[in-house]
């Protein structure tokens, strides 16, 4: 507890972990890459099962970087050279979208996600899902919730939706401590830093220090899709290849492995 208490900057009644964002590709490896991914970071298990296989039927070298949807986007908006922008939710698309900053042509909306509450593996503990259960009880006085920032991060707008639909965020909000990314969300609770999280089922399923508590109804929260889309300003001569083969049912393996389900795709 004591490292997630230095991560952690105190603002009003919330933790939030500081966020930086991701540096920028080097020259060489922007040089050395047929198509820039830029990716969710819940993506990452099945993105770089993907990758593998596509380089080994096209022989052809992606460089993937992965953080929050939010911060990804930014950096799109900021001019850093990706070729496709991969999101955990629609906002971060359609935040681009609006300032013309990808291929509306391009756009899919390709898989599905599930959200859910765990814990570390060897927790003892057991809580039902339901409106207004015990979370904040079962976090004690000082344990804290870990989640993505409610603000930006996908996972955490998802966890904050589902919190305040079934009646108990006001209960829980000073306890919760928001991450940078989903995936630094699972960390903490994995390393037993926080006694719950709010994370994508498809992350509990690839951290085998954490079990899942208890899965989030889909009433209680938006939709969890993944649009994929081409960055307008990219110049790589493969990026609609690439694109088109992850839209594919080849690729469709890869994500499916993972706990995620695949979508007939739309804009």
């Amino acid at each position: 507890m004591h490292r997630l208490r230095r991560g952690l900057v105190l603002l009003g009644s919330l933790a939030f972990l500081v966020a930086p964002l991701v540096a920028p590709f080097a020259a060489t490896t922007a040089q050395a890459a047929d198509v820039t991914v830029f990716a969710a970071a819940s993506l990452k298990n099945a993105l770089d099962g993907a990758a593998a296989a596509y380089k080994a039927k096209t022989g052809k070298e992606l460089a993937i970087s992965y953080a929050s949807s939010s911060n990804l986007a930014k950096q799109i908006e900021a001019g850093a050279p990706a070729d496709i922008f991969f999101s955990a939710d629609l906002d971060w698309m359609d935040y681009l979208a609006k300032k013309d900053l990808i291929d509306p042509a391009s756009r899919v909306t390709r898989l599905g996600n599930t959200l859910v509450l765990v814990a570390p593996k060897d927790s003892a503990a057991t809580l039902t899902i339901a409106k207004d259960f015990p979370l904040a009880e079962a976090l004690g006085a000082d344990g804290k919730l870990a989640m993505g920032s409610i603000d930006s991060v996908p996972a955490g707008k998802y966890g904050k939706a589902a919190l305040t639909a079934l009646g108990v965020w006001d209960s829980v909000a000073p306890k919760v401590a928001q991450a940078d990314s989903v995936r630094s969300a699972l960390a903490f609770v994995a390393k037993g830093e926080a006694p719950f999280g709010i994370v994508y089922g498809t992350d509990a399923r690839a951290e085998p220090n954490v079990k899942v508590v208890g899965i989030f109804p889909e009433t209680s929260h938006p939709s969890i899709v993944y649009p994929v889309a081409r960055v307008a300003a990219s110049t790589s001569p493969d990026a609609k290849a690439f694109l088109e083969w992850l839209n594919s049912a080849e690729a469709r393996p890869s994500f499916e492995a993972q706990g995620f389900t695949w979508l007939e795709g739309r804009g």
